[in-house]
Parts: C-alpha cells; sequence; structure tokens
C-alpha cells in the first residue's frame, strides 16, 4: 500500500505517520494479493477534536471511514476497526453470493428457508422499504440546496442545469454542502 498522508491543523509527525502506517498496513492480512492502491489519510484537529479519515479504493470496493476522539492514535484505532468491519462484511456477502451461485446454477442464486420455515433473504439492512419517483427539474445546485433544505432531506438529486446532467447535492458531517457530479 502507498500511503497519502496530509494534515489539517495539524504537523503529521513522523510518529504519526508511523503509527498509521502500521495500523493501516495490518489490513493488508484481509487481502490475498497485496492492494496496489493509494491510501489517502486525512488527519484533522478542530475545537480539540481530532479526527482521522482514511479512503481505500480498490477495484470493485471502495473502502472508506472516519473517527473522531480527543487522541489521534485512539481514533486511528477506531478507524482501523471500522475499515476492519467493513472488509469482513464485504467478504461474507462475496462468499455467500458464491455458495449460493455453486448449489443453484439454474437461477443463479439459492433460496433459504429460515427456522420459522419463512424465506431468508440474507442482509436485511439492505431491504429497500420505500419507493419514490418524481420528475427532476432543472436548477443551479444553489436551488437544489434551498429544495433540500427546505424538505429536511440529507440530499437533493436533480438536473443541473448547465451541463443538463444528473447531480446530487447532500449535507457534510462539518455542516456543509457536497456536490456530486454523474460523468
Amino acid at each position: 500500500m502507498k500511503f497519502n498522508i496530509r494534515g489539517e491543523n495539524i504537523t503529521v509527525t513522523p510518529a504519526i505517520r508511523e503509527y498509521v502506517e502500521k495500523k493501516i498496513g495490518k489490513l493488508e492480512k484481509y487481502f490475498e494479493q497485496k492492494p496496489t492502491s493509494d491510501v489517502n489519510v486525512n488527519l484533522s484537529v478542530y475545537n480539540n477534536e481530532q479526527k482521522i479519515e482514511v479512503t481505500i479504493p480498490m477495484t470493485n470496493l471502495l473502502l472508506r471511514a472516519e473517527e473522531s476522539h480527543v487522541d489521534m492514535y485512539a481514533a486511528a484505532d477506531l478507524v482501523v476497526n471500522k475499515l476492519e468491519r467493513q472488509i469482513r462484511k464485504h467478504k461474507t456477502k462475496v462468499n455467500r453470493k458464491l455458495r449460493q451461485a455453486e448449489e443453484s446454477p439454474r437461477y443463479g442464486f439459492a433460496e433459504t428457508v429460515n427456522a420459522n420455515g419463512q424465506e431468508d433473504h440474507g442482509d436485511e439492512d439492505f431491504e429497500v422499504v420505500r419507493n419514490k419517483r418524481f420528475d427532476l427539474k432543472p436548477m443551479d445546485s444553489e436551488e437544489a440546496i434551498l429544495q433540500m433544505n427546505m424538505l429536511g432531506h440529507n440530499f437533493f438529486v436533480f438536473v443541473n442545469a448547465e451541463t443538463n446532467s444528473t447531480n446530487v447535492v447532500y449535507r457534510r458531517n462539518d455542516g456543509k454542502y457536497g456536490l456530486i457530479e454523474a460523468q
């Protein structure tokens, strides 16, 4: 792994750099081949709260986690725990799909039945519980932010009037806004 560590309102000392690289480097044990992607680490300090954000882009998977703590070393430990959970969850899901494909090659999936005799769908936390349809109105990002705030949502999908492409504005954890543009 190649590390790209940067700091906001904090000097990245060799000790912090070494600790972060060592902790995140332990994630390599979960992969058959060493990831060749860059590991982007952003360390920041605001109002005595130390925050670490880690992004590891990989083929078919984007690992991203962030944690805040009064101690940067503790925040690094917490963020690595989050990344480990994401990796384990992803591997479990991939292995389940492979097993199901082997068990039922005719349909590409296998139906399982739980102890109550009901069909088991596996990961229930991905269940779609509501479906909405609406027309996308062309507007600029400022108007989309106003619409989002009026609705009380965390994000808003719209057609950018300038580029005629679908965009998403969203409220970030720091209270500012982000824009996602489709390519």
